[in-house]
């Protein structure tokens, strides 16, 4: 029985059809006073009025999996109502797939008296859960807070789907060094092409940081820049920058997480992309791909 959260229910609808399991009809409430409470009901489809078309889900003894992207403080207590929903509906295994893991970032105490934010909200999803699956989470490294058996997917392939199958001796561009290998995971899922990164340089008299591709020549060809998150997009934009002054001739973005908060989709647009791809870990109008078959092979 797939459960899906408020923020995830496309991903977990084409999930259950990749694992060839029922989909349980989530309701959504708030209450005056803020408090949330999500349930599920399955369309019973007998009686009169809203009680009696709907009955609890019945797991009895199977495995439910929670899908629940944690966008925000909301979806958290979201996910965590569902998984003891799964286990008041009878469920012994309970897996509980976090397509984007909010508060990742987060993953240490940066300042004295401040939490490692990530290890708080493993922990409590842990006390519900006998595995967690993670996929691409920024650090690597959250998937050690959970208390419960916890795997980190890479879906970073699928963004290889969405691109036009006549690129133009394309390179696949990471923001930095330490993200090449998502770069070279779509260049090789894609099937040609070069790969590089970006080599950040500060200014200490300006305080300016300056950014450039680290060698590849770029003029004349099809860009494709490659991230696991894109979130406030100003990194992203000036790169697309870089690459128009050195005559790149198109721009694609592409990114596990299409987070976008704010204003990010303007600044990526003004700069000049020829297209924005991501994933639908976050549902978005950019969600071009779906990481379900990656997670169904773990599942």
């Amino acid at each position: 029985m797939i459960l899906p959260g408020s923020s995830s229910q496309a991903l977990a609808a084409t999930l259950a059809t990749e694992c060839d399991e029922p989909l349980a009809v989530a309701e959504y409430r708030r209450f005056p006073d803020g408090e949330l409470l999500v349930s599920a009901p399955a369309l019973a489809g007998e009686g009169e009025g809203r009680e009696a078309d709907v009955r609890p889900v019945d797991i009895d003894g199977g495995r439910a999996v929670v899908v629940a992207s944690t966008v925000t403080s909301d979806a958290h207590v979201e996910l965590l109502q569902l998984q003891d929903a799964a286990r008041e509906a009878g469920a012994d295994e309970v897996v509980t797939v976090v397509p984007y893991m909010g508060y990742a970032r987060q993953d240490k105490a940066f300042r004295p008296g401040q939490p490692a934010s990530a290890r708080a909200v493993a922990r409590a999803i842990s006390a519900e859960a006998d595995r967690v699956v993670l996929v691409n989470p920024h650090e690597p490294s959250v998937a050690d807070f959970f208390d419960v058996p916890c795997e980190a997917v890479d879906a970073a392939s699928r963004l290889a789907e969405p691109l036009p199958d006549d690129l133009d001796e394309p390179l696949f561009l990471s923001p930095d060094a330490g993200a090449i290998s998502i770069a070279e995971t779509v260049r090789d899922a894609y099937g040609d092409g070069d790969t590089d990164y970006f080599e950040k340089a500060r200014d200490y008299d300006t305080g300016e940081i300056e950014i450039s591709p680290s060698g590849a020549p770029v003029e004349g060809r099809d860009v494709v820049l490659v991230d696991d998150i894109i979130a406030t997009g100003s990194t992203m934009s000036e790169s697309i920058g870089v690459l128009r002054d050195r005559g790149a001739a198109n721009v694609y973005v592409t990114c596990v997480h299409p987070l976008l908060a704010s204003n990010a989709r303007t600044k990526l647009e003004r700069a000049g992309i020829r297209a924005l791809y991501g994933t639908d870990t976050i549902e978005r109008d950019v969600s071009a791909v779906s990481v379900a078959p990656a997670i169904a092979a773990h599942l």
